[in-house]
């Protein structure tokens, strides 16, 4: 009986072993597949951008040569104007010729950088939040979401404006927090707005990792009134801010940012009317 036990055991467990090896084979090549497909895909675009480049460096070079009949004929013109007026008008319809044609060509170079663009690095927006969060937290960020309210549908602009808001926010605490760091972030949607909220808690994450003692931490943290008078009027500078502000702008919002004495660091934009078509006015072109 006893020989029948360790021979079952035994089995058993040869059987656990074998489906671990059998799913960790499976997950390497699953791993396998999928970088192979990435790196088809990436090859595929990357001929794909080389071509477009092509087009381009050809495209340009017709726009230059036009740019240069241009150039002289327009000194033909200034030359011929007085002594041969009919040979200046001949040579004022050819250079209008020449610039459609320099024209055509450069609308053609633009739209061929577009679709490049467009293919190369899509638009990012509220959309992508969840992998910006997932790429903060592998670099040691905390992320914490939380949504109130109806949202309703942004412009692409004004979507892009506040991703880039919210994506400067988070840089900034991994930045000056670090490591273990954590953000709060919080979306508030209104019947045409939104808020837009990030705090975290960088002073604290500073002193943590300095010492797990409580009193120290404590020690460490501790404000004054002072320091509160202070961070209410305190002007925070600096691109990233700057940019954050002209973004909010841009769409009727409101910027602030500033410190937390003793936490951290808060980052807020409110934009009482998202919902309109031209958030900075707040008039509803809709009606």
């Amino acid at each position: 009986m006893d020989v029948w036990l360790i021979a079952s055991i035994v089995l058993a467990a040869l059987s656990v072993l074998l489906l671990v090896l059998w799913l960790r084979a499976r997950r390497r090549a699953t791993n396998q597949s999928a970088a192979e497909r990435v790196r088809i895909e990436l090859e595929l675009s990357l001929a794909e951008q080389q071509g477009r480049l092509g087009i381009i460096r050809e495209l340009q070079d017709g726009a230059v040569l036009s740019i240069a009949r241009l150039i002289t004929g327009a000194e033909a013109v200034r030359y011929t104007a007085v002594s041969d007026p009919s040979g200046a008008v001949r040579a004022a319809t050819a250079l209008a010729e020449d610039g459609r044609v320099a024209l055509a060509d450069m609308r053609r170079v633009l739209t061929i950088v577009r679709e490049g663009e467009s293919v190369a690095a899509p638009r990012p927006g509220l959309q992508s939040a969840q992998d910006l969060f997932r790429v903060m937290r592998d670099a040691g960020l905390v992320v914490g979401f939380d949504e109130s309210g109806d949202r309703f549908p942004l412009k692409p602009g004004a979507e892009l404006a506040i991703f880039r808001i919210l994506q400067s926010a988070l840089a900034n605490s991994l930045k000056h927090g670090g490591s273990g760091t954590e953000a709060k972030i919080s979306f508030t949607w209104t019947q045409d707005g939104l808020q837009l909220q990030v705090d975290d808690d960088g002073i604290r994450a500073a002193a943590r990792r300095i010492t797990s003692d409580e009193n120290e931490l404590a020690a460490r943290t501790r404000y004054t009134i002072d320091d509160d008078l202070n961070a209410l009027s305190e002007s925070i500078s600096g691109a990233g801010i700057t940019q954050m502000r002209e973004r909010a702008e841009l769409f009727g919002g409101v910027f602030n940012a500033g410190t937390v004495p003793g936490v951290g660091f808060s980052v807020s934009a409110i934009f009482p009317s998202l919902r309109f078509h031209n958030g900075i006015h707040g008039v509803n072109l809709s009606r």
